[in-house]
């Protein structure tokens, strides 16, 4: 009987220390996929961040620009123009 109960007791022991340390692994494992998480998640709205901004550059050249071809175009038919005029005279 007490043989058995303390040779038990000294397998449950075993088994509390291995499950202990197994705890202590993951939540170690769980603290250093936090930290990653949280880097990973800093740079995303650093990179989202640059994108908006680049969008919104490309945005604006793109509205420059074609505002440039149409006073491109406008300065070029008033050129047409005058030279008709020119031609007339």
């Amino acid at each position: 009987g007490l043989a058995e109960l303390l040779a038990r007791r000294e397998e449950l022991s075993g088994r509390i220390r291995a499950e202990e340390a197994e705890r202590d692994r993951l939540q170690a494992r769980i603290a250093a996929l936090s930290r990653r998480l949280f880097d990973t998640s800093e740079s995303l709205v650093g990179l989202r961040s640059t994108r908006a901004h680049i969008d919104r550059t490309i945005a604006e050249m793109d509205a420059a620009s074609g505002q440039i071809l149409a006073n491109s175009q406008t300065l070029l038919d008033v050129l047409k123009e005058e030279m008709g005029d020119l031609g007339r005279a």
